[in-house]
């Protein structure tokens, strides 16, 4: 970040909300150090965030949760809201969302709260550019690797454009209510008879400490029948995890590496955007992915 007062081509945050963060596709092949991936939880809406600004598509945006947010640009530059629907102001005129937007040199990009969905994305044409920790600007509200999260005063300096804005895209809609595809998990030997099955035929509901690290969710307990402890081991984005009070989480991008629970399923990667949309109090529901099919290997003949 440069020094507040700077007057280059940069974004001044004046207000932030509940949390916003700097995020771009995260760190990747880090985890047997210990590092989380961070990134976007919403990939599909800050991709389209940067397309419709010209950027490229690692280019680091802002997330925003709960709205919240107010910006002044230093130098004129394209911007985009994507993700939560909220209510979009530039200078203090009402603006849509999912198309780019001219944000003047002076004037105040605002964020409100969204109507529908929890997380925003604001793309600015050049990206924002403060400095890559171990190659990436996210920000990891586990381990607190990368950028601190935004407070009001800093000043986030913007790179060059790349390209011209896009047309308009119309935009995916945040789920009202979650349906996740579960694939079985590495330890679903570790759970009762029937457990998935109860797992994919009980709504579950979006718990209050749910944060970016994991969806935790209130329902149906699962049952082990297996005790004991589990020796630590690597985890994935999509990991639903059980603790011993038998209630699910959903590992995402600032999850640990590593983890001492088992690992009943993990959600379609595909599927784990609307995770980043769920409100606290929302409905999930999970259902079984289509089992993958592996090509035959060259030179067998088929089985009868």
């Amino acid at each position: 970040m440069t020094a507040p007062g700077s007057r280059a081509a940069a974004l001044e945050v004046l207000r932030t909300g509940p949390l916003a963060t700097v995020q771009d596709q995260g760190r990747v092949g880090l985890a047997h150090l210990g590092v989380p991936r961070a990134g976007a939880l919403d990939g599909p809406a800050a991709a389209l965030g940067n397309r419709l600004v010209g950027n490229p598509p690692e280019a680091a945006v802002l997330e925003v949760t709960f709205g919240g947010l107010a910006v002044r640009a230093h130098a004129g530059r394209w911007v985009a809201v994507t993700g939560a629907s909220g209510p979009v102001r530039i200078a203090g005129r009402p603006c849509a969302g999912g198309r780019a937007e001219f944000l003047p040199a002076g004037e105040v990009l605002e964020v409100g709260p969204p109507a529908v969905g929890l997380r925003s994305y604001v793309a600015v044409a050049g990206g924002i550019e403060v400095p890559p920790v171990l190659g990436s600007r996210s920000t990891d509200t586990l381990a607190w690797v990368g950028p601190p999260a935004l407070t009001p005063g800093a000043v986030l300096p913007l790179g060059d454009p790349t390209g011209p804005p896009a047309a308009h895209e119309v935009p995916r809609p945040p789920p009202s209510a979650g349906v996740l595809r579960l694939h079985p998990g590495p330890r679903l030997d570790w759970f009762s008879s029937g457990a998935l099955d109860l797992l994919c035929s009980s709504p579950y509901t979006v718990g209050i400490d749910s944060n970016r690290v994991g969806l935790r969710l209130e329902g149906h307990r699962l049952r082990r029948r297996r005790p004991g402890e589990l020796p630590s081991e690597g985890m994935v984005s999509g990991a639903v995890q059980v603790p011993p009070n038998g209630r699910p989480v959903i590992f995402l991008a600032d999850h640990p590496p590593t983890g001492g629970y088992p690992v009943i399923a993990v959600v379609e990667r595909a599927d784990l955007w609307q995770c980043a949309q769920l409100r606290p109090g929302q409905t999930v529901r999970f259902t079984r992915a289509p089992a993958v099919r592996r090509p035959r290997a060259a030179g067998l003949a088929a089985t009868p």
